[in-house]
């Protein structure tokens, strides 16, 4: 990366310069925040987003607005740039490996991409590994789904399109055969996988860097309404530290073997018998690592900006006893802003974190953070001002 003086001329950048640019492939929100962590450090960002309207792209100085799935784009796009990361997973892998052909640093790169875009592939990969796993198989048709179904404790199972599913979408629970249908439909594989019968849902969040340094995240306990995170708490609580250490080992062998650079987050399953079981891989900064922009001292976003340019890592250590980070979701009440004063109000230390997203029924528009010494009134704390900024709390 840039070094003292001047800079590696990566994507054929035309002169020397003293920071580099990241390049960023995705205007979500996700973008925003690390846009935001990057500042204080004098980066330079340069944003690849659908829309001017996206959450980044009103922040980011320098925007492309452009189609990821296009080569040629891309190829435009990472002129200039020193490293490509990503806010979400869904660039063609075959178009990641030409920008390495060029010259291009991408991080992660697509060897590792791949298991956060395949659910497949994933699944293979772990089993590969010796990494805990819910039962699973590629299923064909309704009747295979039934097949693998009867093949363990019968229905319901989970049904899952391998590429593209995100907060519930592209994931059936499947009771019968007739239900299976939906699913093939897509016309694209779909992983069928046992119900787990889980006491609740972790996330262990690591970063990696590309010399192998690699720093663990308290494992958290993430709440789901619907198929969308609601709720994370950091630490999870009440977790046996001796299974919150697999965890975060499990996390950084993954990271290790697949080769990642940057945020890696791990869903993971507790099952009722005391053991974790991985669910997902997000290899981007992610929902259940929010809560570290104010409750960690070096956040998931500042830790995954100095992970793709190959710097020293942060400490990931919790500032506080207890952090909440509640998701702000869009409901008939579009005027969030004048629920500021009472949040406000209520609580000087609230956190809030608005994308400067269009509210709309169920949508993620922001999301607050809470931290203090007593997990319940931390919790309270975090519910309340979600809810009143939603419209569900009005007093």
């Amino acid at each position: 990366m840039p070094q003292a003086g001047g800079g590696l001329p990566f994507g054929g950048y035309p002169k020397r310069v003293t920071f580099p640019v990241v390049g960023m492939v995705g205007g979500g929100q996700l973008a925003r925040m690390t846009h935001e962590a990057g500042i204080p450090l004098g980066l330079k960002f340069k944003l690849l987003s659908d829309t001017p309207q996206d959450s980044a792209a009103q922040v980011v100085s320098e925007v492309v607005i452009g189609d990821y799935r296009d080569l040629d784009t891309l190829r435009d796009f990472a002129r200039g740039c020193d490293v490509i990361t990503f806010d979400h997973e869904h660039v063609p892998t075959e178009h990641l490996r030409a920008l390495e052909a060029d010259g291009i640093p991408v991080r992660p790169g697509p060897d590792a991409l791949v298991h956060a875009q395949d659910k497949g592939v994933m699944r293979a990969r772990l089993d590969e590994i010796g990494v805990p796993s819910p039962r699973h198989r590629i299923v064909s048709d309704a009747a295979d789904a039934a097949a693998f179904a009867a093949e363990g404790d019968g229905f319901p199972i989970i049904l899952k399109t391998v590429r593209g599913g995100y907060d519930g979408k592209g994931v059936w629970f499947v009771r019968t055969e007739a239900d299976a249908e939906e699913p093939f439909r897509a016309g694209v594989p779909v992983l069928a996988e046992e119900k787990v019968d889980f006491a609740r849902e972790l996330a262990a969040n690591i970063v990696r860097s590309p010399h192998g340094q690699a720093v663990a995240y308290p494992v958290v306990e993430s709440r789901q309404v619907d198929g969308v995170c609601d709720t994370v708490i950091a630490p999870a609580p009440g977790l046996d530290p001796e299974l919150a250490g697999q965890a975060q080992e499990l996390a950084l062998r993954v990271a290790k073997e697949l080769g990642v650079v940057g945020h890696l987050a791990v869903e993971l399953f507790e099952t009722r018998d005391g053991r974790i079981l991985v669910n997902e891989l997000a290899m981007r900064p992610h929902n259940s690592g929010h809560w570290t922009q104010d409750g960690a001292v070096t956040s998931q976003f500042a830790n995954h900006v100095r992970a793709v340019l190959d710097l020293p890592l942060g400490d990931p250590r919790p500032r506080a006893a207890w952090t909440v980070m509640c998701n702000v979701l869009g409901g008939d009440f579009p005027d969030m802003y004048s629920a500021y004063l009472h949040c406000m109000a209520r609580d000087p230390q609230l956190k809030i974190h608005m994308y400067g997203k269009d509210v709309k029924p169920g949508r993620k528009v922001g999301h607050v953070n809470t931290y203090g010494d007593d997990l319940d009134e931390v919790l309270d704390r975090a519910r309340h001002a979600a809810g009143y900024l939603r419209g569900t709390i009005t007093e």
